[in-house]
């Protein structure tokens, strides 16, 4: 069957469809860690815009993170709830128990560190810039690091944040798992 010439080239909207795909590898991993918790080294670093409206955190931390926070599902946190548009979890912030609950849509970054995989989603958030650009300068500043680094400090992590950032080295010399959307680009 050939194409219906009328259908443009904007209606099937690909990166869309990869990106949905990639949110339920999200999903579907905090699924597995609030059933089964996280088995061996896993741990989540999860990066998301603290501005758009669904996301639900105290106040202190959206004034202390007025753009972007990345937290950490490993150790200490409790009550995982995962639902089809969004995560619920309490985490411990200079030991006080903190609930937020964060939207797929807001997340900008996923990764587990153990296994060097990485997920990086559209940054812009429906805002006007060049989506394909900021994942290229993500990607180029990683590649150039050779470490793990949101860029921010560790929002939930209980030793002083200026001592500790989201870096990670490989510890078995393996490849990195990160997913881009390169192979949907124009050429």
């Amino acid at each position: 069957m050939s194409g219906n010439n009328e259908i443009s080239e904007s209606e099937l909207r690909y990166d869309h469809m990869v990106e949905k795909a990639l949110l339920n590898v999200v999903r579907e991993s905090l699924e597995y860690a609030a059933k089964n918790g996280l088995p061996g080294d896993h741990h989540f670093y999860i990066t998301f815009n603290t501005s758009q409206e669904e996301v639900i955190i105290p106040d202190h931390l959206k004034a202390r993170y007025p753009g972007e926070m990345t937290i950490i599902l490993q150790y200490q946190f409790w009550d995982l709830e995962v639902g089809q548009d969004g995560f619920s979890v309490t985490l411990s912030f200079s030991d006080v128990p903190e609930r937020m609950s964060i939207p797929y849509a807001a997340i900008v970054a996923f990764a587990d560190p153990s296994v060097r995989f990485g997920l990086q989603f559209d940054i812009t958030n429906g805002e006007n810039g060049d989506f394909e650009d900021d994942l290229e300068d993500l990607l180029e500043d990683y590649e150039d690091d050779d470490d793990f680094d949101t860029g921010d400090e560790i929002a939930n992590s209980d030793e002083n944040p200026k001592d500790k950032t989201a870096k990670e080295k490989p510890k078995d010399g393996g490849t990195d798992n990160i997913v881009t959307l390169d192979a949907f680009r124009k050429k």
